[in-house]
């Protein structure tokens, strides 16, 4: 394993290169850097305290790896992409799970506002064959949303972020496309997934093990 630092200049200089290659236009090179961050992020999250949440967000993790993979191959492999970011979205809603149970029904109101906008937004301009798998992620995405919110704290913060650079992603490709979405995706993207990582290190187990040890060295 890395240092953080030595991580956080990794995830930096690969997220630099990747805006680089959006503007280029250089596909190569976007499929050779877009996975950095995140494989970052992966090795980072091996430092937290074991717990079944750590690990359902590092199998997120590793699904989100397999979709940027995905989606930066040239040709269109938008559905197998979309496929790999739900296994993630259900991998994060499973750790979420784990921290909480709780209906929080103001959560579920919002999530289901959200998700319920978005979705009629795009079947307004057409999904085609891809109705049934768009509404599939829309729902899985918006339970994401409503336990993350249940969770609160960083975790909230990050499935928003992950929610809206997931709407952009729909509207830019289905609505109308717009110069800078690449660019906000990618960084909203990349800010949802470092939030929901860096939540692991705030999770109960976490907490409980850090309240442990520092009571152990005040008493000891």
């Amino acid at each position: 394993m890395f240092r953080p630092f030595t991580l956080l200049f990794l995830a930096l200089l690969g997220a630099t290169f990747y805006i680089y290659a959006l503007a280029s236009e250089d596909a190569l090179l976007g499929l050779a850097v877009k996975p950095i961050p995140v494989l970052a992020l992966i090795d980072w999250l091996c430092t937290a305290a074991p717990s079944r949440y750590r690990r359902w967000i590092m199998i997120g993790l590793g699904f989100s790896l397999l979709g940027d993979i995905l989606l930066a191959v040239p040709g269109d492999l938008f559905v197998f992409g979309l496929a790999a970011f739900l296994c993630a979205h259900l991998a994060y809603l499973r750790g979420y799970l784990s921290e909480t149970r709780l209906p929080a029904i103001w959560a579920l109101t919002i999530s289901l506002i959200v998700g319920m906008a978005l979705l009629s937004l795009l079947i307004s301009h057409g999904l085609g064959e891809l109705l049934i798998p768009v509404t599939v992620y829309a729902l899985a995405i918006s339970a994401m949303l409503w336990r993350a919110l249940a969770c609160g704290g960083i975790a909230a913060l990050g499935a928003i972020a992950f929610v809206f650079s997931d709407s952009l992603i729909g509207i830019d490709r289905f609505v109308g496309q717009f110069q800078a979405a690449p660019y906000l995706i990618i960084l909203a993207y990349w800010l949802g997934q470092w939030a929901i990582a860096a939540s692991a290190y705030t999770s109960r187990p976490a907490k409980t093990l850090i309240q442990t040890a520092a009571g152990q060295d005040k008493f000891g």
